[in-house]
């Protein structure tokens, strides 16, 4: 009994420190697997982060732009470049190359990119809203340069004051005539906000002041060609033309090619608007006598910051108006 007793006895003490050391070895497995578990908990959250801190990256802007073969909107694309790369910001420009139906296609492509701000210079005022609205809808805030929408949300308009040019422009070539006399009006793409704007500030001077008739007002799209085109078919029409106004220097550039190879340059006072290279090139050699000068590189540049400044969370206002300045000799 005694020799059971003990070894009975022994037996307990022998498994009880098997019990200890079992329990001693799975503490610690539980120690090391809670110690994975956190390593790898602090691993994934790491890698978590720096993943968000990737895709989140740099502010991403598009700038859908009406034709980059027009010399005005190359410059306005390179102002919003350069501002874009000094604040650090990606631009992603496109060309709808004054085409409604490419430009909405343009429009999609960027909201589907998932910028964070759109910058549009439209076409058609008109044609461009359902793209606006697009935007608006995918929760992406727009904002209009140069040229305006007439619908949608657009949080600010970036331009220079075309009524105002064109009154500018009105009564420079009003005084440059001797105050009477007949003019042709060159337009721009119907139902731009641009050519309703500046024809309607040409307008409303000529129409004020008696003695001068507009005995032309035909649309030339704001191509150069089509200028030099529409206005030999004026030239034709009209034995006498002492001035012409164009809604933009590419129109006024056609126009006075056609003159001057019709040698009546010299019997006419032409104003242009834009003020791009190839217009103040003639103005100082004398063969335009003047051109409303945008500042298309300030339009650029201050649309990029002004979507920057909403998208950090500042207020900024509804427009933004360019200052205009007529280049003359």
């Amino acid at each position: 009994m005694k020799k059971t007793g003990l070894v009975g006895a022994g037996g307990n003490h022998e498994g009880g420190n098997i019990m200890r050391r079992t329990l001693s070895i799975l503490v610690s497995l539980l120690l090391v697997v809670s110690g994975f578990a956190f390593a790898g908990g602090s691993q994934e959250a790491g890698e978590s982060a720096a993943q968000e801190a990737a895709e989140s990256g740099p502010m991403v802007i598009g700038l859908s732009v009406s034709t980059l073969n027009n010399p005005f909107f190359v410059t306005l694309r390179d102002g919003a470049q350069e501002t874009a790369d000094g604040l650090g910001v990606e631009l992603v420009v496109v060309d709808s190359q004054d085409d409604p139906a490419r430009e909405a296609s343009n429009i999609q492509d960027l909201i589907q990119q998932g910028v964070d701000a759109l910058l549009i210079n439209p076409t058609d005022s008109d044609a461009v809203v359902p793209s606006v609205q697009r935007a608006n809808q995918a929760g992406i805030p727009v904002f209009t340069v140069d040229r305006g929408a007439n619908g949608g949300e657009v949080v600010a308009h970036i331009a220079s004051d075309n009524v105002a040019g064109g009154e500018m422009a009105a009564n420079y070539l009003i005084d440059a005539i001797g105050g009477s006399g007949k003019v042709v009006e060159l337009q721009g793409i119907p139902g731009t906000s641009a050519a309703r704007d500046r024809g309607e500030g040409f307008n409303n001077v000529v129409n004020d002041t008696s003695g001068v008739e507009i005995v032309a007002a035909q649309t030339a799209n704001f191509n150069r060609t089509e200028g030099l085109n529409v206005f030999q078919n004026i030239l034709q029409a009209e034995p006498e033309i002492d001035g012409v106004f164009a809604h933009n220097d590419e129109m006024i550039l056609g126009a006075l090619q056609a003159a001057e190879a019709a040698g009546r340059a010299d019997q006419i006072v032409f104003v242009g608007f834009d003020a791009v290279d190839d217009a103040v090139a003639a103005v100082e050699d004398g063969r335009l006598a003047a051109t409303v000068a945008q500042q298309p590189s300030e339009i650029g540049s201050l649309g990029v910051s002004t979507a920057v400044t909403y998208l950090e969370g500042q207020d900024v206002d509804s427009y933004i108006p360019v200052p205009l300045s007529l280049v003359t000799q």
